[in-house]
């Protein structure tokens, strides 16, 4: 009976099905504790994979979640609040083109300003209120923001054990592609277009000279230090690389 109870504990861990040949081609973590206590629990504070399990050194958190961490960068006078010009400043500042950062600005505040507002009356500046960030979470994600901003390091960790086909801890575009249509869901047309434009943004900014997006630089992008870097980078004020 021994064997009968190994082959039960077996097949109550196994993350392929033999008729459901997707599970084998997108492979999943299955050991992270050894490097990352708890990798299945939502990190309020700070973004942490196996490599960085403290998160990003010398990122401020400042008692904020990691998604509004990462929206508080292009809060360009820190009082809470994201309007257009502020999102079309961020992106330039990170390098983006003007027409590039001129159409995003508009689509992402505009797509999201209502969501994020104290109350139920639209505003026609598209403000985005960090406070609410949360509230603007569409379908058709990675899973690794949930839903009350938090970061959860093994959806991280999945996205590379399941695409990077090529570089373990890298996507290339194509792979950030196939990525974004594994996540996508059924009638969710404005979840998997933001996703789409989420991820071919942040390829365009991050690629390295090889044409790949690192883990690191997607570790960063989700508490804001990413475009903290890039900033400085492209000001001339760091030369420092992303490790």
């Amino acid at each position: 009976m021994a064997w009968q109870s190994e082959t039960m504990e077996n097949e109550a861990l196994a993350t392929e099905a033999p008729l459901a040949p997707i599970t084998s081609q997108r492979k999943v973590v299955t050991h992270l504790e050894t490097s990352l206590p708890k990798p299945y629990m939502p990190r309020a504070l700070v973004a942490v994979d196996a490599e960085h399990p403290n998160g990003t050194e010398g990122h401020k958190h400042n008692n904020m979640s990691v998604l509004q961490q990462h929206a508080a960068f292009f809060d360009q006078d820190n009082n809470g609040i994201v309007y257009p010009w502020e999102s079309y400043a961020g992106m330039r500042a990170v390098g983006l083109n003007p027409i590039a950062s001129f159409c995003l600005a508009m689509l992402i505040n505009s797509s999201i300003s209502y969501s994020t507002l104290p109350g139920w009356l639209p505003n026609p500046l598209f403000p985005v209120y960090i406070d609410n960030i949360h509230r603007s979470k569409h379908g058709c994600d990675s899973g690794v923001y949930d839903t009350e901003g938090r970061f959860v390091p093994m959806h991280l960790e999945n996205i590379f054990s399941k695409y990077a086909r090529t570089v373990p801890d890298k996507l290339s575009l194509k792979e950030i592609w196939e990525m974004t249509q594994g996540n996508r869901s059924p009638y969710d047309l404005f979840g998997w277009l933001a996703s789409k434009v989420e991820w071919l943004s942040l390829y365009a900014i991050a690629k390295d000279e090889e044409g790949f997006v690192s883990k690191e630089a997607v570790r960063r992008l989700f508490d804001g230090s990413l475009f903290e870097y890039l900033a400085k980078k492209n000001s001339g004020t760091t030369d420092a690389k992303m490790e």
